[in-house]
């Protein structure tokens, strides 16, 4: 049989995998170019290499090569091609252009030229204008420009090979099939498969690494579910070839299927797991691939333990690389998770894991032993492979102090694990006691992990506290990864439901700064109160957890009364006092995001609007423009602020004794000011109890949970002095 020259793409970091893929369909000469492989073979062998390929993008039949200056030039060459040996008569066309580095600038308008002179030649010959058809025409021409250098072809593939025709449905960003197979044959899954070594994607999505490994496992051709090529209405098309092609790969997939090893995969999601069942059945696979609605962390273990007796296997996943803003903090959490699963649960197996995001990956906690470079799409990300087995040689007879160090770090971590699981086992049974549902679990108990990890009816907020400069960088963030992994395992959350936080000294009015786009609210409750937290977006979740005492008191004074609540972030000490009977209320803070929050928190409720204001204002200006008074006042100012119309800072233990005077005024006789602070350092004004009757009540308000801090906050009553 007769050979031409074709021409074949791949992703960016492919190609030798796409080279041995045209030799082994029966390609000779090739010849790498910039922009894919250029080769000699027969018609049957590039029908093969568009069936076979698992990694090509396109498989071209270049008809003619030319310079194009411009249009007209372009046009004069394209006119000149044998279109009538491509095309039957009543035949559909479409023009794909790609140009770089050419004269030609516009893509559309060098496919238009090309369309041009395609018409003009066969409406001459024909009599007749063919028709152009954009999707799945019978003829599909690219055409290709470099550095002014043309080349027309006519496209076999017709559309990407990455389309393989067995997704039904996609998930939010789900990996291209061709890709996924990159990644596979990069990890070494082809060896591994033949020596029936199991495959597992813990985060497995729609499935389409796991479909790939099994066509690869069960000798399975990509493309045997596409129903449609770009050659199959093209005039030089073969049927009889093709057919026999096609017959020979089923025949060899019906045969791998029965050699295939264990593949399978987990995802939390019950509707993707229906949608990666259904790619499945599409395919055939659906009795041969196993995927498991579950939270990976507890999945692996669980899988771990099952296959103790198999083959070393290939752990391979495609996680999150967190793109929104916000998302890296809680995917450093995954990632551990990650790392410390498969770690602990498959000693002797290699994990692969693909991820744009460098910095995620060190928070596996483990050394990869090398990597590969590939394109996702626009995104440039790596490959990661780590083997898990025992150290390599050169790091099994470690100095004694680098043993030591090993020795130091485990032991830390098991002191942590116990730690935590002492602490969460005695604050559960406080908190049913108490009726509480969110309280916190860990207060740097060991200076090792300095974080406080408050617990959230079901999930982490995890506070890392700032490493001092005389730390280690590496040391910290494996106490880091420890921190994550260990609380998530031991309190038994999910990771995707632990919410890492840094925190460090704010200025201003950082604290209520935003950090995230996740939009992620839930529900929580407090004693009759319901709110709505974030522990996602912003550096603290719309919920002070050590105020808990504090707006007990409120709702225990506030019976009959006409509450103000300053400063008030999402109004939970006015859902208080509605709660305790309070005849009104006005809820006052300069942040239109909070008083929405307030709102929300409100209706979560059941406040009366007409009871209770909401109103959006500098808190200090409001409290000189208005005169109305109120017998309960909550006064909570940030440490530190600062204001464009102010005109002047906030400081706290500057400027409380001036604000508490102002804020007295608006207090009726008889009435109570609540003022507090999370100034640790903070001392009340001396000459304020002079003026009138102050009450200390910190001690009191620090709440149980908060014991490790007892300066959490200061907390006092003040009220008018009593006339004689």
């Amino acid at each position: 049989m007769n050979q031409s020259r074709f021409f074949a793409v791949s992703p960016l970091g492919t190609e030798d995998l796409l080279g041995a893929e045209i030799e082994e369909a029966g390609g000779v000469e090739l010849q790498a170019t910039p922009n894919g492989i250029l080769f000699d073979a027969t018609l049957e062998s590039a029908y093969r290499l568009c069936l076979w390929s698992r990694v090509a993008t396109r498989v071209y039949l270049p008809v003619a090569r030319f310079e194009a200056l411009d249009g007209d030039q372009l046009y004069a060459q394209a006119l000149e091609v044998v279109w009538e040996d491509h095309l039957p008569a009543g035949g559909t066309f479409a023009v794909n252009a790609h140009l770089r580095r050419s004269a030609l600038n516009h893509s559309h308008f060098a496919a238009l030229r090309v369309k041009d002179a395609i018409v003009d030649r066969l409406r001459e010959r024909w009599g007749q204008r063919p028709d152009v058809q954009p999707q799945r025409p019978d003829l599909q021409v690219s055409l290709d420009v470099d550095k002014d250098q043309a080349m027309l072809s006519i496209d076999l593939a017709g559309e990407s090979l990455h389309r393989r025709g067995y997704r039904r449905v996609g998930g939010a960003a789900p990996l291209k099939e061709n890709l996924a197979a990159a990644v596979l044959l990069r990890a070494g899954w082809a060896d591994a498969a033949r020596r029936s070594a199991p495959l597992l994607d813990p985060l497995c999505g729609t499935g389409t690494l796991l479909i790939e490994g099994a066509l690869i496992a069960a000798d399975g051709a990509p493309g045997l579910w596409r129903d449609y090529y770009g050659f199959c209405g093209w005039r030089g098309h073969r049927e009889d070839l093709w057919q026999a092609v096609q017959e020979a790969a089923r025949e060899r997939f019906a045969q791998g299927l029965g050699r295939l090893p264990v593949i399978a995969g987990c995802e939390r999601d019950p509707h993707v797991v229906e949608s990666a069942r259904e790619n499945l059945r599409a395919c055939g696979l659906e009795k041969h691939v196993r995927i498991d609605v579950g939270d990976f962390s507890t999945w692996l273990p669980d899988m771990g333990r099952s296959m103790k007796e198999s083959a070393a296997g290939l752990v391979v996943t495609n996680p999150p690389y967190g793109e929104r803003l916000g998302d890296k903090a809680q995917l450093q959490v995954l990632y551990s998770v990650l790392g410390g699963q498969c770690r602990q649960s498959f000693a002797g197996w290699q994990l692969s894991v693909f991820t744009s995001n460098p910095e995620l990956a060190s928070f596996l906690g483990l050394r990869a032993s090398r990597t590969h470079s590939l394109r996702n799409g626009p995104i440039q990300a790596r490959l990661y492979h780590y083997h898990l087995g025992p150290a390599p040689a050169a790091d099994t007879t470690p100095s004694a102090s680098g043993a030591e160090a090993k020795s130091d770090h485990h032991d830390t971590a098991l002191m942590l694990a116990n730690r935590l699981r002492k602490n969460f086992k005695v604050a559960q049974r406080w908190a049913k006691r108490e009726g509480v549902c969110c309280y916190r679990v860990y207060d740097a108990d060991l200076p090792e992990y300095a974080a406080a990890i408050d617990y959230y009816d079901g999930r982490l907020h995890v506070q890392e506290y700032k490493a001092p400069s005389t730390i280690d960088p590496g040391k910290a963030r494996r106490r880091l990864q420890d921190l994550l992994r260990i609380s998530s395992e031991v309190i038994e959350v999910a990771p995707d439901r632990v919410f890492l936080k840094q925190r460090k000294q704010q200025k201003g009015e950082a604290q209520y700064g935003r950090m995230g786009e996740s939009g992620h609210f839930f529900e929580v409750s407090e004693g009759p109160c319901r709110f709505l937290v974030n522990l996602g977006d912003y550096l603290d979740s719309g919920l002070f957890l050590d105020h808990r005492p504090i707006r007990q008191r409120i709702m225990e004074m506030a019976a009959g009364k006409r509450f103000l609540n300053l400063f008030a972030y999402t109004g939970s000490a006015t859902v208080f006092a509605a709660r305790g009977g309070a005849q009104s209320s006005t809820t006052v803070d300069a942040s239109r995001t909070y008083l929405d929050w307030a709102k929300e928190n409100f209706r979560l409720n059941g406040l009366d609007p007409r009871r209770h204001k909401l109103e959006r204002a500098d808190v200090m200006r409001w409290i000189d423009a208005g005169r109305e008074k109120y017998d309960l006042i909550f006064l909570d100012p940030p440490t530190f602020s600062n204001s464009k119309t102010r005109g002047r800072d906030f400081d706290v233990q500057r400027d409380h004794a001036a604000l508490i005077e102002r804020t007295m005024r608006r207090l009726e006789a008889g009435g109570t000011l609540v003022f507090s602070t999370n100034f640790r350092k903070f001392r009340l004004d001396a000459a304020l109890s002079e003026r009138g009757d102050v009450q200390d009540i910190s001690a009191q308000t620090v709440p149980w949970d908060f014991r490790r801090s007892p300066k959490i906050h200061q907390c006092f009553l003040l009220r008018h002095p009593m006339k004689d």
